[in-house]
């Protein structure tokens, strides 16, 4: 593979998925990490990720302000959009952190008296913005690639919620490996979110399903909804529909 197609990949792979692994990305590709760390910095150096320490990030991902160009930017509002009129006034709502929770808190009506409860430093942000939204933020060490906090502060408070719906974004979701990431620390707040929330819901650009990553959350049966960008009777999502998870 000639630079150029490898360095495509790697952008989009960074883009897809928001963080990608030097490691992973040399066993993908089947060239060294040193060629992956240069590749990396030439992309960095363009503007086109950020890179960090063992991988690299997208830069949505790290600065969501208005000029930042967002992956898949019209999908996730659709997604945003359905998963908005899922809520009633009064739920507690648990949200993990990505572009596509960022899009449902700036979907959210003005009108919506409902608590939020995240870890992710942006969504609550945007979430703050809302006038009748309470917010609570999970404390504890903050994942500087992620800007979500981790450690066992934070999966202790969750786990004293019951929340009425977890809003899960996810890096990657498939049939045999279920939900998986790429982050060790924030694998495990995913994890307590969904035991602590009666109803667990997926939220993803389609182009994530049937992919994974190293790490697992958990099984797409622990899922009670996925909301994607595509129409709910699309061949795609017939697996999951399958599995008894309701498709919107």
């Amino acid at each position: 593979m000639l630079k150029p197609e490898r360095q495509a990949y790697i952008l989009h792979q960074v883009n897809l998925h928001n963080q990608v692994l030097s490691a992973n990305l040399s066993q993908q590709l089947d060239v060294s990490e040193d060629t992956i760390r240069r590749d990396l910095q030439e992309l960095a150096d363009n503007q086109k990720l950020i890179k960090v320490h063992g991988g690299a990030l997208s830069l949505s991902f790290n600065d969501h302000g208005p000029a930042t160009p967002i992956y898949a930017h019209t999908q996730k509002k659709l997604i945003a959009r359905k998963a908005a009129s899922l809520i009633q006034n009064d739920m507690f709502i648990t949200t993990t952190g990505g572009t596509t929770l960022i899009e449902l808190a700036r979907t959210l009506p003005k009108d919506l008296k409902a608590t939020f409860i995240s870890g992710s430093l942006p969504v609550a942000l945007e979430y703050c913005h809302h006038p009748l939204i309470d917010v609570i933020l999970i404390g504890d060490k903050v994942s500087k690639n992620s800007r979500i906090t981790v450690g066992g502060e934070a999966i202790a408070r969750i786990r004293q919620i019951k929340a009425d719906i977890c809003f899960l974004g996810v890096n990657a979701i498939d049939i045999q490996h279920g939900i998986t990431d790429n982050d060790w620390e924030v694998v495990q707040v995913k994890k307590a979110m969904i035991e602590s929330a009666q109803k667990v819901i997926c939220l993803t650009i389609s182009e994530k399903i049937d992919s994974f990553q190293p790490f697992h959350v958990c099984p797409v049966e622990e899922l009670d909804m996925l909301i994607t960008e595509l129409p709910p009777d699309d061949p795609m999502l017939e697996p999951y529909r399958q599995k008894g998870i309701e498709i919107f």
